[in-house]
């Protein structure tokens, strides 16, 4: 307990002497003073104040002022209003101002005491359960990668562990951090050979989990509501773990009903798997039907360009009966702003389908951009960057509109991102696609314990831009680059979210269904 630093402030602190020895006795250093602006001025002055003390009725500036303008300083450092009143509007006024506890005179040490355990400890031994709870875990954790997990065992673990993620997240204690993210690299390897030993079986026999092509008609066609306005909101690029940053948020306005899982199907890439659940057919069976909406990788043009388009004829083939529908994309702040300012008129439509590109934005411009490299620089950041997001966001003020009404939300995404750090060379002629995660050409060669190889595109439900094509896809975390100024484009992409290749965080993804409180 050394070294914690407090700071008292009390025009009375003569009469406090024997709860400061009390302190000193138990390990806390307590910086006196006697007034609000000298507490203000040893905030200035000391950077390490955990917590303060400060007494309601001083001379000078009282507390409920020292109060405030600790707070236009400091946002987060803890504090204790200490009062003779007992006034309900005083309380108000200080609680309102965002103090952490407040004790009524005269305050006995043992009363100190536990809110500073309250206030200050509550973190630290929130971080010792959750690192003791973790190290009891990790041994069934291991134990349950290798033993030859089923598809809904993997979504099992993979939610353990996205929970343990975010646990260690509010905690201290770097090494258990550091042990969970060495028994992900594991369970992802695993995860990786039982795709490799999986994949072609589910595509050939149609005996896999929901996949992207057959997500609408398994999860939301037979969920619309016959009375409701239903809404589907897919954001691109949202990993689980970053809709259960989200959940909270969201269940405020919303009664979540069931969160569900589906694999997206390979490459992880939106121009495979968003086309895959607009039409509800595999991109071979895209490409066979609509050949003239459908462009291979090194065909120049957008790639997801008749959403809509794909939408309707899977409605029309699915639905047994007239829906109003509509189809909005969301490709930057303009957009976002007209969503929000027209989410009204959508609820006349039996259902209105948003695809809002903004976390795609976010881990695109990571890779582009120094500034957000440092503001995502890992999984965690890279959480809380959404959250921040994702509050501030036009998409959050327009869901907040909906939560008004009567509707049904669907929360969904096309596919996940993985933090990338292990290059894996390849050589590969100019038509290779240019994705770091996946390519698609004609003379590919690379170092085999990192690719997952379709060397017959059609068996994986995959088009062949020519006869003699073939995909390869990453594992884990690595990602592809060619000879050419090879330590330079390693630099550039280590440590940068990507997408298109074979991992928990790529293929699990949420498929949420909720409805107005």
């Amino acid at each position: 307990m050394a070294n914690i630093k407090i700071l008292w402030a009390d025009d009375e602190i003569d009469l406090l002497k024997p709860q400061l020895f009390f302190l000193e006795k138990k390990g806390y250093e307590v910086i006196q003073v006697t007034n609000g602006y000298d507490a203000l001025d040893v905030l200035d002055e000391e950077n390490d104040i955990e917590c303060v003390f400060l007494d309601e009725s001083m001379p000078g500036i009282t507390g409920l002022e020292t109060l405030e303008k600790i707070r236009e300083k400091n946002k987060t450092v803890p504090i204790v209003m200490i009062t003779k009143n007992e006034a309900e509007d005083l309380m108000e006024q200080a609680i309102g101002s965002q103090i952490n506890d407040y004790l009524i005179k005269p305050v006995n040490p043992n009363q100190i005491l536990l809110s500073l355990k309250r206030i200050i400890d509550n973190k630290r031994l929130v971080s010792e359960k959750t690192a003791s709870d973790y190290q009891q875990e990790f041994r069934n954790i291991a134990m349950d990668i290798n033993s030859g997990l089923n598809k809904e065992e993997w979504v099992s673990l993979n939610s353990r562990i996205i929970d343990w993620e975010i646990r260690l997240d509010n905690s201290d204690n770097e090494s258990m951090k550091g042990i969970l993210e060495m028994q992900k690299k594991e369970a992802n390897k695993t995860f990786s050979k039982f795709i490799d030993n999986q994949y072609e079986d589910w595509i050939r026999d149609n005996n896999g989990p929901v996949m992207s092509h057959n997500l609408f008609r398994e999860y939301l066609f037979p969920k619309l509501s016959q009375t409701q306005s239903n809404v589907v909101v897919l954001f691109d690029n949202l990993r689980f773990d970053q809709w259960k940053i989200l959940e909270p948020i969201i269940t405020e306005q919303f009664r979540l009903i069931e969160e569900k899982t589906f694999f997206s199907i390979l490459p992880t890439a939106t121009q495979y798997s968003r086309n895959a659940i607009f039409a509800g057919m595999l991109p071979r069976d895209i490409e066979k039907t609509f050949p003239d909406k459908w462009l291979n990788d090194n065909e120049k043009g957008g790639k997801n360009q008749h959403e809509d388009f794909f939408l309707g004829k899977q409605i029309d083939r699915t639905i047994n009966k007239e829906l109003k529908w509509h189809y909005v994309k969301v490709r930057n702040i303009n957009d976002a702003r007209l969503l929000q300012d027209n989410i009204h008129n959508y609820l006349k439509n039996d259902l209105t389908v948003i695809v809002y590109n903004f976390i795609d934005m976010l881990s695109h411009a990571r890779t582009e951009m120094e500034v957000l490299k440092e503001l995502a620089a890992d999984e965690k950041a890279y959480r809380s960057l959404t959250k921040s997001w994702f509050l501030n966001s036009p998409i959050w003020n327009a869901l907040q509109t909906l939560a008004e009404k009567n509707i049904k939300l669907f929360i969904t995404t096309d596919h996940g991102t993985i933090r990338v750090s292990q290059p894996s060379k390849v050589l590969a002629d100019k038509e290779t696609s240019t994705n770091l995660r996946y390519k698609v050409g004609k003379n590919l060669r690379f170092k085999g314990g990192d690719v997952y190889e379709a060397q017959k595109p059609n068996s994986v439900g995959l088009p062949m831009p020519n006869i003699s094509s073939r995909y390869i896809f990453a594992k884990e975390d690595s990602f592809f680059l060619y000879p050419n100024s090879y330590s330079y484009y390693n630099n550039l992409y280590t440590d940068t979210f990507q997408h298109g290749g074979i991992s928990l965080e790529e293929i699990i993804c949420p498929f949420i269904e909720l409805e107005s409180k």
